[in-house]
């Protein structure tokens, strides 16, 4: 233990100004990823509960019940349902309804997508960071070698490419993980939106299903559907 301890801090006394901004990003990246995990991991567990619980009633056709539940709950599946239930006052037509809770959706995903966008860009920021600690380590390591006293220039040499390489190496350690955690966010993300939008088209198939609306198309206001021409022709043959 001790001498992993003891070769961490020769890492970091050896990497020169650069090891410590990268670590900085670093610590920013891990605290991003640990609040995004717990937040999903809570949205997930909620959505799938407050659906368990919606099902129920959802199987009655309730409506005055449903807008009920839907109001008292904050989680994202039975909001966007609210939106469907609002939209029913209006209409009966699947189409609009399903446009509205559509909009809903528009309005959870910024929720659930927040901050993890960060991670990528901290992992960039990382891997730059650590490329431009190797440049300064090699500028330095080629003015040793031009201008140190002979005696010197191997000290010097050997320090300031210890710089360009610890720096190169901490750098890709920072930007690794959270590369890897950015991707395992995402899917953990897209996962949730997919199991909202089977949830609001079982709401929608259920209730096209009991006929509470209707599966055709909305009719414009004001629009006349078109009816066939009689020609000519047709008339004088009548």
């Amino acid at each position: 233990m001790e001498t992993a301890y003891s070769t961490i801090i020769k890492f970091f006394q050896e990497g020169g100004l650069f090891i410590y901004p990268i670590a900085l990003v670093l610590a920013i990246g891990m605290v991003i990823i640990v609040e995004r995990w717990f937040f999903l991991s809570r949205e997930s567990a909620r959505n799938i509960k407050a659906f368990d619980s919606f099902l129920p009633l959802l199987r009655t056709t309730d409506l005055e019940k449903m807008q009920l539940y839907t109001r008292e709950s904050q989680a994202p599946v039975t909001r966007i349902i609210g939106c469907g239930l609002d939209m029913m006052k209006v209409t009966k037509h699947r189409a609009d309804i399903e446009h509205s809770m559509s909009e809903g959706m528009l309005e959870a995903m910024p929720r659930l997508e927040s901050r993890t966008g960060y991670l990528s860009m901290l992992a960039n920021i990382a891997t730059l960071l650590g490329l431009l600690g190797t440049i300064i380590g090699l500028i330095a390591a080629f003015t040793a070698v031009a201008s140190a006293d002979p005696a010197e220039k191997s000290t010097l040499l050997s320090l300031s490419i210890s710089v360009a390489m610890n720096t190169t190496a901490f750098g890709l350690i920072a930007a690794i993980p959270l590369l890897v955690c950015y991707s395992i966010l995402q899917n953990k993300t897209a996962a949730i939106v997919t199991s909202i939008e089977m949830a609001a088209v079982k709401f929608l198939n259920i209730m096209t299903y009991n006929r509470q609306i209707y599966a055709g198309a909305a009719v414009t206001p004001g629009f006349a559907p078109a009816t066939p021409e009689v020609t000519s022709e047709s008339s004088k043959a009548e």
